[in-house]
């Protein structure tokens, strides 16, 4: 398949986790950074994949509920993890989806579906660290231990 690009951003981070992210095409987009560990303004490595995987799959449910002629109500929640392993810090990444308005067995397809078609999802699918489930209800309980 030939690459086509749609869309094209380029983003810089100059100072690691305390400082800020930005976008180098149009200015837009900037984000303070800074440690999940510690008590000061910023967001996050952990907050920025979540949003990235929660907003994608999102747009990604949407679009395929449109297609069914379905009203969007899909609902995606992703809690992000991170500890240490044996080389530095790793993360698990942990995403519930809810669609309420059809029955399961329908929803499961929707979203068998859009892990097919999600470029994030895509991106993290087959990592051991990554999961996306139907729910009913959400619960994620607590971090991991």
């Amino acid at each position: 398949m030939e690459k086509k690009s749609l869309y094209h951003t380029e983003i810089e981070n100059q100072a690691g986790i305390a400082g800020n992210v930005r976008s180098l095409v149009d200015g837009e987009f900037e984000q303070l950074t800074s440690s999940p560990l510690q008590a000061v303004p910023g967001t996050n490595p952990e907050q920025l994949l979540g949003a990235a995987l929660a907003t994608c799959l999102n747009a990604t449910l949407e679009a395929e509920e449109k297609r069914r002629n379905l009203p969007h109500q899909a609902i995606v929640r992703v809690a992000v993890d991170m500890g240490r392993d044996y080389q530095g810090f790793q993360f698990w990444v942990r995403a519930q989806v809810k669609i309420p308005h059809v029955e399961r067995q329908e929803a499961q397809k929707i979203l068998a579906v859009c892990e097919r078609r999600c470029p994030v999802a895509k991106l993290l699918a087959g990592s051991s660290n990554v999961s996306i489930e139907l729910v009913n209800e959400f619960a994620f309980g607590e971090e991991l231990k």
